[in-house]
């Protein structure tokens, strides 16, 4: 468990459980939304004996740019055309409140599925998350997007220019320990994707994330503010929150999480499996328009248009101008560092962006059990197959047309290198954890 700081975050929505600082709040109200293309729906529309069971399903979503598949389905219109004409896509105050109304279902007043961190389906379907500490079964369907994500730091520490290396911020920690403080650095939910690169990043320059600083979990909205009052002196959140704290000069990106390991899985969609299992039809439908809109966002030519859609106030309600630039592959570190054409930009569709990797979701449950957030004992390969869809995923790619060349020959993505050289093979994750210096087993 994290120490919490004194001084108060700045939060706008919850209460602090558990004793540690994650966010609870009420859902927004639902999303009135038009299309904003004036194309007639496809024939695929309710009402034939192929249409789904039901027209109607509830999807929540963070503020951030890695929601655009979500957003842009429902404003092109494209549940529509899949038959699900009274699809809600509810905007979330937190990721703990997303849990909470998955939990509780449409039927409980809360949500089938969401745009949602990687890991928390497996945590949930565990029930080591959920509020009544009982397991709540969980599909994930596809991958949202790669890369996209940031790690930023205080301006306070721009001496250090800090990047992937993290040596210099060990030595600054050790100051600042022997003083009586404590350095804090915050990512959006235990155990969810922030979380595992920010510690992935300290552990890598020898800071143990569970001894040398505090690890706080905040909402992505209020990343910046608290920043800005000296909460924390780093984050790791995904965009537009690291190119709004770059714009307002309150701090530096010290990397992209593509720097970190290239094309890494980020966001995933997510629907209970019990709903899912009641409306296998309607469950496809959902699939094949986020997959389409994937595709549409993913078009250097839909750009432009897809933040100015997701930066309106019933989305993002963020500038554009704090979208554009890194969904165009355009990253201003805020050292007076700039790269243009940055090639591990956010992506929803290429390069296999939406698929589903069993082998990532595999990393991924390796690390929960490094750092102590589910039992060493878990049967990590079993609990993979039981959530991740990717057969759904390769149904719904064949219902689209998606080529040959877009869908992956195997569930396994092989080895992956991270940038301190270190290795995860698939076949043999035991061994990489056994390889890793700072865990907490």
């Amino acid at each position: 468990m994290t120490r919490l700081s004194r001084r108060k975050f700045i939060i706008t929505a919850g209460a602090t459980a558990a004793g540690t600082l994650i966010i609870h709040g009420c859902s927004s109200p639902s999303n009135e939304t038009t299309t904003t293309n004036s194309s007639p729906v496809a024939a695929s529309a309710t009402g034939t004996k192929d249409g789904p069971e039901v027209t109607t399903a509830k999807l929540g979503f963070i503020a951030l740019t890695d929601a655009a598949p979500l957003i842009i389905a429902k404003e092109k219109g494209l549940f529509d055309k899949y038959g699900m004409t009274e699809v809600e896509v509810l905007k979330q105050a937190s990721w703990p409140v997303t849990r909470d109304n998955l939990e509780l279902g449409s039927g409980g007043g809360g949500i089938d599925g969401a745009h949602i961190l990687s890991p928390m389906p497996y945590l949930m379907t565990l029930g080591t998350i959920t509020k009544t500490k009982q397991p709540v079964p969980m599909y994930l369907l596809a991958r949202l997007n790669v890369n996209g994500q940031a790690i930023s730091v205080s301006n306070n520490y721009q001496d250090l220019k800090l990047r992937t290396d993290t040596k210099a911020l060990k030595a600054a920690l050790s100051k600042t320990k022997s003083s009586g403080k404590e350095m804090k650095a915050a990512v959006t939910f235990p155990g969810g994707t922030h979380d595992l690169w920010m510690r992935y990043w300290l552990a890598a320059g020898g800071i143990d994330p569970n001894k040398d600083i505090s690890v706080v979990p905040v909402p992505p909205p209020q990343m910046v503010a608290n920043m800005k009052v000296g909460n924390m002196e780093a984050f790791c959140v995904g965009e537009p929150w690291n190119a709004q704290l770059v714009n307002q000069k309150l701090g530096y990106t010290a990397l992209v999480t593509g720097e970190l390991w290239k094309d890494h899985p980020e966001k995933a969609l997510t629907l209970r499996k019990d709903w899912t299992d009641k409306n296998p039809k309607a469950a496809k439908a959902i699939l094949m328009a986020v997959m389409e809109a994937q595709q549409w966002c993913d078009k250097p030519e839909n750009r432009e248009e897809m933040c100015q859609i997701i930066s309106q106030d019933k989305w993002l309600k963020v500038p554009a101008a704090d979208i554009i630039g890194r969904s165009k592959g355009e990253i201003d570190y805020g050292t007076g560092e700039v790269k243009k054409d940055f090639p591990q930009l956010m992506k929803y569709w290429s390069d296999h962006a939406s698929y589903p990797y069993k082998s990532h979701d595999l990393w991924f449950l390796t690390e929960e059990i490094r750092w102590g957030y589910i039992p060493a004992d878990t049967d990590t390969k079993k609990l993979v197959d039981e959530v991740n869809r990717e057969d759904l995923w390769r149904e719904a790619a064949s219902e689209l047309k998606v080529a040959e060349a877009d869908i992956p020959k195997s569930p396994s993505r092989g080895v992956e290198t991270f940038f301190d050289g270190v290795k995860f093979d698939p076949e043999k994750p035991e061994e990489y954890l056994k390889s890793l210096k700072i865990k907490k087993v």
